[in-house]
């Protein structure tokens, strides 16, 4: 069940019901706030009119994200009742449909969440950036993608890929906004091209605000297929935080003593266990060795690609033609999934 909403107001019943059906969502209507506690679980959201908010709260239903109190404009009862159901928000109606339109639609698309993945360079050089673009290509000719630029100091990954001219929201206009952000309005707000889309920088001052960090990758998981954050290997504590919210995180690494000795150390200062992996470019050195030293397994090697440099000066991206980036990409991602 989708949603479940506690009330007996004809005007909350008929404004909720109607901003479900918009966002393709069912809803269950429950009048008794005692029979509400069997459902109250199961639902991905729950909304409870100002109406019965009073015996619902009364009742003591279990603390769950996702409670949202509704209906009229609220007065200093209603925020008491709001308080004692552990509500995430108190959202008039009329006025607030709007918002609840944006939490409906990512409830919708909660069902089939996205997966982050994150790629990280061992070393400097290393060609982490090349392969976050490659995953993010690969896999936008499948289904919605977005592209996170998590390097203040890179490039640019709309330029890697094309898109530095394609209007659209950049970080500097997201760090200046506050509140819930919908996973729809991140989808069509960032620069797109088909169902690849790029948050990046729009000048040369830059810095990650981590803050907006934790609201924007919610989103984004809600409205991709698959997010890649290409991160930053000088992070500090900010990429230990980061690294935590992945999914999936990607060590890029050539294959020689110094890389290797370099991967170790990132690898101890993040403190990644569980699905991480290495991605070793070509040098000395076997995969055994790269396993032992980082303590790390080695999910796929990527061989030099002939024209990369080319492809990606031309705004066709790093996975314009065939090559290893393509294989690479293609078993990387079957193996997250």
């Amino acid at each position: 069940m989708a949603v479940l909403l506690i009330t007996r107001s004809p005007s909350v019943h008929e404004s909720v019901v109607a901003l479900c059906a918009a966002a393709g969502i069912g809803a269950e209507v429950c009048a008794e706030p005692g029979l509400s506690l069997a459902t109250w679980r199961e639902a991905d959201l729950v909304l409870v009119g100002s109406d019965l908010a009073e015996p619902v709260a009364a009742l003591g239903p279990p603390r769950r994200p996702g409670v949202h109190l509704v209906g009229a404009p609220p007065d200093e009862a209603a925020f008491r009742h709001a308080v004692a159901l552990g509500a995430d928000s108190v959202v008039e109606l009329p006025d607030g449909a709007p918002w609840l339109s944006d939490a409906l639609a990512d409830v919708g698309e909660r069902c089939s969440p996205g997966r982050l993945v994150g790629v990280v360079g061992g070393t400097g050089g290393a060609g982490a950036t090349t392969l976050a673009c490659a995953l993010a290509q690969w896999h936008a000719r499948r289904a919605p993608t977005l592209l996170i630029d998590g390097d203040p100091l890179g490039p640019g990954l709309d330029r890697l890929v094309g898109m530095e001219d394609v209007r659209g929201v950049r970080w500097e206009a997201l760090a200046e906004t506050s509140g819930r952000l919908g996973a729809g309005a991140l989808r069509e707000g960032v620069p797109r091209c088909d169902d690849l889309g790029v948050l990046t920088w729009s000048g040369p001052r830059r810095r990650l605000d981590v803050p907006t960090a934790r609201r924007i990758l919610p989103a984004a998981v809600r409205g991709h297929g698959l997010v890649v954050l290409d991160l930053a290997r000088q992070g500090g504590p900010d990429l230990v935080e980061l690294v935590d919210r992945c999914d999936d995180l990607l060590v890029v690494t050539p294959a020689t003593v110094p890389g290797l000795a370099a991967t170790a150390r990132l690898v101890a200062e993040v403190g990644r266990a569980g699905r991480a992996g290495l991605v070793v470019r070509p040098g000395g050195l076997g995969d055994a060795d790269a396993e032992r030293v980082t303590g790390l397994p080695v999910v796929a090697a990527v061989a030099d690609q002939r024209g990369l440099a080319a492809s990606v000066d031309r705004g066709l991206g790093p996975l314009a033609a065939r090559g290893p980036l393509a294989r690479a990409a293609r078993d990387l991602l079957a193996e997250a999934a």
